[in-house]
This record gives C-alpha cells, sequence and structure tokens, in this order.
C-alpha cells in the first residue's frame, strides 16, 4: 500500500481529494494549520496532522515515510482576499520550498504541486472576450501580484527539483475551483459560493437584491471539484513535467453566472454592482488544446450540473446557519 501525503488536506480541494485517495486504496497522511475542527472535511482512517508547513521541520515530519505528495497548502482565497492580503499569499512560497526539500531527502517518487491560473500574463487578460489561456502565456511573467508570483517562482522550483535531483514533480494550473465542502462565507470564499450564497440568503429573506462586485461583465471560466480531483491525479501519474492547465474551457460572466444561479434557486434578483470592489482581470479561460494532448481528457462538468449541486449544499450551509 503506497503512503500519500496531502498538504493542505484540511481544505476545500485537499479534502476532497483525501477522499478520492482512500478509494484509490492509499494510506493517506493529511496535514494542515487550521484546528481539526475547522476542516472542511475530516476522514476516518487517515492520518490527521495539524501543522505549520511553512516550517521546515514540520515538513520534514510530513513527508517522512511517503511515496507521493499532494502540496496544494497555501494562504489564499478569492479575490478579495489575493488582492488584500500579497504578502500572506507570497509566504506560502516558504511551504513549497521546504516540502520540496523535504520530500527530496525523503526519497519521495511523485510530487504534485497545485499552482494557479494566476500565474498568466495580466496583459493577456484585458477583455472579456479573453482568448483562452495557453500554458506559455505566463511567459513573459506578468501574473497577479503576490498570489500569482508565489505560485509562478514555486513552479520553478518543482521544475529545477527535477532537473536537478530528479524529484519527479508536476504542476497543475488550476482554474477557479467550485463545489460543495468547501468556504462559502468570511472573506476567502470565490465566485461560485459567494454568489450561491448571496442568493440563498435572497431567496430565505424575501429581499431579491444582491450585490454584485465589479460591472458583472469580467468572464471566469469555473472548475467542479470532482474534475479537479481527477485531473490532479492523472497528470501526476503522466510522463508530461512542464506546468498544465487544469480548468473548463466554458467561458461566463459574472452577471451570467448571477442569473444560472437565480435560475437554478427559482428566483429573480435586482444587481446592485459595486465598482470600488475586487475584479481581479477582465477576462480569464482555459485552453485545454495541450491537456488534451497530454492526458486525453479536459473538465467536461458542465457549469449547470455543478452549479445545481454547488448551491443545494451553500443554501444547506445558510439555512443551517439562520
Amino acid at each position: 500500500m503506497k503512503k500519500a501525503l496531502v498538504a493542505g488536506g484540511g481544505g476545500f480541494i485537499g479534502g476532497h481529494l483525501v477522499e478520492s485517495l482512500l478509494g484509490d486504496g492509499f494510506e493517506v497522511r493529511s496535514v494542515d494549520i487550521k484546528p481539526l475542527a475547522e476542516w472542511y472535511q475530516v476522514h476516518d482512517h487517515v492520518e490527521n496532522i495539524v501543522s505549520d508547513l511553512g516550517e521546515k521541520e514540520a515538513c520534514i515530519a510530513a513527508a517522512d515515510g511517503v511515496d507521493v505528495v499532494y502540496n496544494l497548502a497555501a494562504d489564499m482565497g478569492g479575490m478579495g482576499f489575493i488582492e488584500n492580503n500579497r504578502a500572506l499569499c507570497m509566504l506560502s512560497v516558504l511551504i513549497n520550498t521546504h516540502l520540496l526539500m523535504a520530500a527530496k531527502d525523503a526519497d519521495v517518487s511523485q510530487y504534485f504541486y497545485a499552482s494557479s491560473a494566476c500565474v498568466y500574463a495580466a496583459g493577456k487578460q484585458t477583455d472579456p472576450n479573453v482568448t483562452a489561456l495557453k500554458e506559455a502565456d505566463a511567459y513573459p511573467a506578468m501574473p497577479e501580484d503576490g498570489y500569482g508570483w508565489e505560485k509562478l517562482f514555486s513552479e520553478r522550483m518543482c521544475r529545477h527539483y527535477y532537473e536537478d535531483f530528479g524529484l519527479e514533480t508536476r504542476s497543475g494550473r488550476y482554474h477557479n475551483v467550485y463545489g460543495p465542502n468547501g468556504t462559502w462565507t468570511g472573506g476567502r470564499e470565490k465566485a461560485p459560493a459567494a454568489i450561491s450564497r448571496k442568493i440563498a440568503e435572497a431567496k430565505l429573506s424575501g429581499n431579491h437584491t444582491i450585490d454584485v462586485w465589479g460591472d458583472g461583465l469580467q468572464t471566469r471560466s469555473f472548475m467542479y471539484i470532482d474534475d479537479c480531483v481527477y485531473g490532479t491525479k492523472a497528470l501526476l501519474n503522466s510522463d508530461f513535467r512542464e506546468p498544465l492547465n487544469i480548468g473548463s474551457a466554458e467561458l461566463i460572466s459574472i452577471n451570467g453566472l448571477v442569473d444560472l444561479v437565480a435560475e437554478i434557486a427559482g428566483i429573480t434578483v435586482e444587481r446592485v454592482h459595486d465598482l470600488s470592489a475586487p475584479q481581479g482581470v477582465r477576462g480569464r479561460n482555459s485552453d485545454n488544446t495541450l491537456i488534451n494532448d497530454v492526458l486525453g481528457w479536459e473538465p467536461s462538468t458542465t457549469l449547470r450540473d455543478g452549479m445545481e449541486r454547488t448551491y443545494a449544499w451553500v443554501y444547506d450551509q445558510v439555512v443551517a446557519t439562520r
């Protein structure tokens, strides 16, 4: 039985990945800085450890005796958090640096790094009608300030650890992952969960006016969590060593996302646009040419299907807190 370390296992993606690895027959060690009571999912038959992987000693202990490392650990959130906490986002570089060092010394056979579409050059994302981003569009470098720079640097660290030490590293550039059992309130939530919460609250209160960050014309693609987990494992087990997009190619505006969730909820909402709120780039979409070539696959869960499941889960959380 192989043993996998999931760094950031108490987070949204990490919790789903741990569940999937258990289903694959792995022994799993899950490590997160949050108190166990704050983990999004806590699984039985898992070695659950609360530890700060920004510390080298914690990474050495976490990597000891494991065969595979999935590094999903980072201090991050939605655009509101990223734009207002750039130093905290960049400090995540300590996690990947120390974990790579520990993985090499522990003779780990495979190492996955969760990168982000925030590595892409801002100049290529100025139009809502964006040309889908290819992996080569990360250079010349002009990523999201703070968070994006940390991700781009850590990708290079992974590459050089393979070149210099032979550690088999893979970097997946996630595009806006969403789904149940994640952050839905508190300031770190992303657009699908935030909009689901606002519309659930509107439906329950009878006040169908919601605030929308920006003019709503900004566009994104959103990837359902099941596709993210599948793509992560498939990339790690492939022979491809360059960074790879893991994201949906289904582009939608934020206004369109509001319309979709309102339709799922069965209400009509009135928008109040907050033009002073963080908006990020004007357009971002995933070019999936390379992932199709490499894996013969791309994320395929439709946004409607994924948002129906996500809204239902967020609605239940809102009800429970009321």
